[in-house]
This record gives C-alpha cells, structure tokens and sequence, in this order.
C-alpha cells in the first residue's frame, strides 16, 4: 500500500482582474507526516517563478470546509455551492485560490482512507524523528 497520495487539482487565483486565471497545484499527503497537507503550486503559477509549497494542517482544510478556519499564514473557508477559498500569507503577500470543494472532500477521503482521523500518532516514528534530530544536533 502506498503511503502517500498526490491529488492535482484546479485553483483559481483570486486577482484584481476581472477573470480568475486557472492554475494547476496539487494536493499532498504522506502518511509519515500524519498530521501535515501540503499544497504545491508549480513555478510558471508562482510571482517568483519557483515551485511554492505550503505545509498546514489536515485538520485546518478539514473544519475549513465547514466554515471559516485558520489565524495564521493559511486560512481556508467555504463559499458558495462547491468553492472553498484557501489564504497564503507571506511577508511578499497574500495569495487567495478557489477550488472546488468536491476535489476537497475526496482528497480527505483518501488520506483517510489512509490513515484515520484521531489515529495519527500510530503512524508517527518517534524513535526515528528524535535520532534524526540528534544527528543534525551534532
């Protein structure tokens, strides 16, 4: 069994222009990091021209769907039938995309599928995570 699920998606950048540009990004889960979603946008889709990713909680785009959720550098709320508005904030500044809440839902479906919600930490390597640090420490 795999133990990450990588799920593209379509996001539409938020922008002063009249029409929301589409722009690819994808959804990322890695069983080895339980609690963590990441979000990638590739570099034609990125101000900098680099590959951006934002690491936030499972749990934030999970309750994020059912209303406004986050205090940080990300923020995800629903709106309308099928969008849910995802915040970046970064000191260059703040990045809003659409997707539909559809591709969401079947996203957390899989990583659930993959590892339960309130089971996380059996797929955590304390042992491991700890002797990495000591490593890096020396």
């Amino acid at each position: 069994m795999s133990t990450v699920i990588e799920q593209p998606v379509e996001a539409r950048l938020v922008a002063a222009a009249p029409r929301m540009p589409s722009i690819p990004a994808t959804l990322h889960y890695d069983r080895r990091d339980p609690f963590a979603v990441r979000m990638t946008f590739p570099a034609p889709a990125t101000l900098e021209g680099v590959e951006v990713c934002w690491t936030f909680s499972r749990e934030l785009l999970l309750s994020g769907l059912e209303g406004p959720e986050g205090h940080g550098d990300v923020r995800v709320r629903p709106y309308g039938y099928d969008r849910t508005v995802l915040e970046f904030h970064a000191p260059e500044g703040t990045a809003v995309v659409h997707i539909r809440s559809g591709e969401v839902r079947r996203f957390l479906r899989a990583t659930h599928d993959l590892v339960p919600l309130g089971l996380e930490h059996l797929h955590l390597d304390l042992d491991h995570d700890l002797a990495e640090l000591m490593r890096d420490a020396r």
